[in-house]
Protein backbone atom coordinates (compact mmCIF):
# COMPACT_ATOMS: atom_id res chain seq x y z
CA UNK A 1 0.00 0.00 0.00
CA UNK A 2 1.39 3.76 -1.26
CA UNK A 3 1.32 6.38 0.44
CA UNK A 4 1.79 10.16 -0.44
CA UNK A 5 0.80 13.47 0.84
CA UNK A 6 1.18 15.22 -2.62
CA UNK A 7 -0.88 15.43 -5.79
CA UNK A 8 2.13 15.62 -7.97
CA UNK A 9 3.17 12.62 -6.76
CA UNK A 10 0.24 10.56 -6.46
CA UNK A 11 -0.19 12.12 -10.25
CA UNK A 12 3.38 10.69 -11.05
CA UNK A 13 2.94 7.31 -9.25
CA UNK A 14 -0.72 6.61 -11.45
CA UNK A 15 1.20 7.63 -14.53
CA UNK A 16 3.85 4.27 -13.50
CA UNK A 17 1.90 2.13 -11.38
CA UNK A 18 -1.24 0.17 -11.64
CA UNK A 19 -3.56 0.36 -8.79
CA UNK A 20 -6.41 -1.62 -7.69
CA UNK A 21 -8.03 1.18 -5.54
CA UNK A 22 -6.92 4.52 -4.60
CA UNK A 23 -7.88 6.52 -1.22
CA UNK A 24 -7.97 9.91 -2.37
CA UNK A 25 -8.27 13.04 0.09
CA UNK A 26 -9.19 16.20 -1.72
CA UNK A 27 -7.26 18.62 0.86
CA UNK A 28 -4.17 18.29 -0.34
CA UNK A 29 -1.04 20.37 0.30
CA UNK A 30 -0.56 21.19 -3.14
CA UNK A 31 -4.05 21.03 -5.00
CA UNK A 32 -7.44 20.08 -4.84
CA UNK A 33 -8.58 16.61 -5.01
CA UNK A 34 -11.15 16.99 -7.13
CA UNK A 35 -8.85 18.76 -10.05
CA UNK A 36 -6.38 15.51 -9.54
CA UNK A 37 -9.44 13.26 -9.94
CA UNK A 38 -10.46 14.92 -12.80
CA UNK A 39 -7.18 14.74 -14.55
CA UNK A 40 -7.19 10.83 -14.08
CA UNK A 41 -10.31 10.49 -15.93
CA UNK A 42 -9.98 12.70 -17.97
CA UNK A 43 -6.94 11.02 -18.97
CA UNK A 44 -8.58 7.35 -19.18
CA UNK A 45 -7.64 6.44 -15.81
CA UNK A 46 -10.52 3.81 -14.61
CA UNK A 47 -8.95 2.76 -11.24
CA UNK A 48 -11.85 2.86 -8.39
CA UNK A 49 -11.57 6.01 -6.38
CA UNK A 50 -13.09 6.23 -2.65
CA UNK A 51 -12.87 10.24 -1.58
CA UNK A 52 -11.97 10.76 2.11
CA UNK A 53 -12.49 14.04 2.70
CA UNK A 54 -14.33 16.72 5.88
CA UNK A 55 -16.58 18.07 2.60
CA UNK A 56 -19.33 16.59 3.63
CA UNK A 57 -22.48 18.83 2.73
CA UNK A 58 -24.60 17.42 -0.31
CA UNK A 59 -23.38 19.49 -3.00
CA UNK A 60 -19.55 18.29 -1.91
CA UNK A 61 -20.38 14.69 -2.54
CA UNK A 62 -22.29 15.55 -5.85
CA UNK A 63 -19.23 17.53 -7.06
CA UNK A 64 -17.56 14.86 -5.80
CA UNK A 65 -18.82 11.54 -7.43
CA UNK A 66 -19.78 13.99 -10.56
CA UNK A 67 -16.32 14.69 -10.70
CA UNK A 68 -15.41 10.95 -10.81
CA UNK A 69 -14.66 9.36 -7.61
CA UNK A 70 -16.93 5.95 -7.12
CA UNK A 71 -17.75 6.61 -3.59
CA UNK A 72 -17.49 9.00 -0.66
CA UNK A 73 -16.62 9.20 2.82
CA UNK A 74 -16.78 12.13 5.55
CA UNK A 75 -14.20 12.32 8.12
CA UNK A 76 -14.52 11.16 11.06
CA UNK A 77 -14.64 7.78 9.38
CA UNK A 78 -14.66 4.20 11.55
CA UNK A 79 -11.71 1.98 9.89
CA UNK A 80 -13.94 -0.65 9.03
CA UNK A 81 -16.24 1.07 7.15
CA UNK A 82 -13.37 2.28 4.57
CA UNK A 83 -12.45 -1.07 4.20
CA UNK A 84 -15.62 -2.48 3.55
CA UNK A 85 -16.26 0.39 1.41
CA UNK A 86 -12.91 -0.79 -0.31
CA UNK A 87 -14.03 -4.27 -0.56
CA UNK A 88 -16.99 -3.09 -2.26
CA UNK A 89 -15.76 -1.02 -4.71
CA UNK A 90 -13.21 -4.17 -5.91
CA UNK A 91 -16.25 -6.52 -6.04
CA UNK A 92 -18.05 -4.27 -9.00
CA UNK A 93 -17.71 -5.56 -12.61
CA UNK A 94 -14.93 -4.76 -13.89
CA UNK A 95 -12.70 -4.00 -11.09
CA UNK A 96 -10.18 -5.81 -9.72
CA UNK A 97 -12.32 -8.72 -7.65
CA UNK A 98 -14.15 -11.24 -9.06
CA UNK A 99 -12.12 -11.45 -12.94
CA UNK A 100 -9.87 -14.34 -14.21
CA UNK A 101 -6.58 -12.45 -14.95
CA UNK A 102 -4.58 -14.06 -17.88
CA UNK A 103 -1.14 -14.03 -18.13
CA UNK A 104 0.97 -15.91 -21.09
CA UNK A 105 -0.80 -19.40 -20.65
CA UNK A 106 -1.42 -18.83 -16.82
CA UNK A 107 -4.91 -18.32 -15.68
CA UNK A 108 -6.28 -16.82 -11.92
CA UNK A 109 -9.51 -17.20 -10.78
CA UNK A 110 -9.64 -14.35 -8.48
CA UNK A 111 -13.23 -15.54 -7.03
CA UNK A 112 -12.13 -19.32 -6.78
CA UNK A 113 -8.48 -18.91 -6.18
CA UNK A 114 -7.77 -21.52 -8.74
CA UNK A 115 -4.61 -21.20 -11.01
CA UNK A 116 -4.13 -23.01 -14.38
CA UNK A 117 -1.43 -23.50 -16.28
CA UNK A 118 -1.99 -24.41 -20.04
CA UNK A 119 -5.45 -25.28 -18.58
CA UNK A 120 -4.14 -27.63 -16.21
CA UNK A 121 -5.15 -26.46 -12.15
CA UNK A 122 -1.68 -25.90 -10.20
CA UNK A 123 -2.03 -26.13 -6.68
CA UNK A 124 0.01 -23.27 -4.85
CA UNK A 125 0.45 -22.06 -1.48
CA UNK A 126 -1.17 -19.16 -0.44
CA UNK A 127 1.52 -16.52 0.09
CA UNK A 128 2.78 -17.30 -3.28
CA UNK A 129 -0.74 -16.86 -5.01
CA UNK A 130 -0.46 -13.90 -3.44
CA UNK A 131 2.39 -12.76 -4.94
CA UNK A 132 1.32 -14.10 -8.51
CA UNK A 133 -1.87 -11.85 -8.18
CA UNK A 134 -0.54 -9.11 -7.80
CA UNK A 135 2.41 -9.54 -10.81
CA UNK A 136 -0.32 -10.84 -13.00
CA UNK A 137 -2.97 -7.66 -12.17
CA UNK A 138 0.32 -5.41 -12.95
CA UNK A 139 1.42 -7.35 -16.02
CA UNK A 140 4.27 -5.41 -17.77
CA UNK A 141 4.32 -2.88 -15.12
CA UNK A 142 6.74 -2.54 -11.82
CA UNK A 143 5.47 -3.74 -8.96
CA UNK A 144 7.39 -1.90 -6.02
CA UNK A 145 8.31 -4.28 -3.44
CA UNK A 146 6.68 -2.77 -0.45
CA UNK A 147 3.35 -2.66 -2.62
CA UNK A 148 4.36 -6.45 -3.12
CA UNK A 149 5.01 -7.11 0.68
CA UNK A 150 1.79 -5.51 2.34
CA UNK A 151 -0.38 -7.17 0.07
CA UNK A 152 1.07 -10.68 1.08
CA UNK A 153 2.26 -10.02 4.02
CA UNK A 154 -0.19 -9.35 7.43
CA UNK A 155 0.65 -7.15 10.45
CA UNK A 156 1.11 -10.24 12.76
CA UNK A 157 2.91 -12.22 10.42
CA UNK A 158 6.77 -12.66 11.28
CA UNK A 159 8.71 -11.16 8.21
CA UNK A 160 12.11 -11.98 7.85
CA UNK A 161 13.97 -9.62 5.57
CA UNK A 162 14.10 -11.94 2.71
CA UNK A 163 10.89 -13.51 3.03
CA UNK A 164 9.79 -11.85 -0.12
CA UNK A 165 12.76 -12.78 -2.15
CA UNK A 166 12.28 -16.88 -1.18
CA UNK A 167 8.63 -16.40 -1.86
CA UNK A 168 10.00 -14.95 -5.58
CA UNK A 169 12.22 -17.91 -5.85
CA UNK A 170 9.88 -20.54 -5.02
CA UNK A 171 7.04 -19.24 -7.64
CA UNK A 172 9.55 -18.68 -10.31
CA UNK A 173 10.83 -21.88 -9.74
CA UNK A 174 7.40 -23.72 -9.63
CA UNK A 175 6.14 -21.76 -12.56
CA UNK A 176 9.46 -22.88 -14.48
CA UNK A 177 8.34 -26.32 -13.34
CA UNK A 178 4.97 -26.46 -14.98
CA UNK A 179 5.69 -24.92 -18.48
CA UNK A 180 4.55 -21.36 -17.79
CA UNK A 181 5.09 -19.02 -20.29
CA UNK A 182 6.40 -15.80 -18.55
CA UNK A 183 9.08 -14.73 -16.56
CA UNK A 184 9.56 -13.14 -13.04
CA UNK A 185 12.71 -10.33 -13.29
CA UNK A 186 14.22 -8.55 -9.67
CA UNK A 187 14.78 -5.17 -10.32
CA UNK A 188 16.99 -4.38 -7.02
CA UNK A 189 15.95 -1.88 -4.66
CA UNK A 190 12.85 -1.50 -7.13
CA UNK A 191 10.49 -4.21 -7.13
CA UNK A 192 9.41 -6.76 -9.59
CA UNK A 193 8.71 -7.38 -13.14
CA UNK A 194 6.21 -10.03 -14.69
CA UNK A 195 6.56 -10.59 -18.39
CA UNK A 196 5.44 -13.01 -21.37
CA UNK A 197 8.43 -15.02 -22.89
CA UNK A 198 9.18 -14.46 -26.32
CA UNK A 199 8.96 -17.14 -28.38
Amino acid sequence: MDGFELADEADAAISTTKYDAIVLDLGLPDGDGIDLLKSWRDRGETVPVLILTARDTLTDRVSGLDSGGDDYLAKPFAMEELLARLRALLRRPGAALGVVLTAGNISFDATSREVRVAEKLIPIPRREMAVLEQLMRRMGNVVPKGLLADSVYSFDDDVTSNSLEVGISRLRKRLTKVGATVSIHTLRGVGYLMTENEE
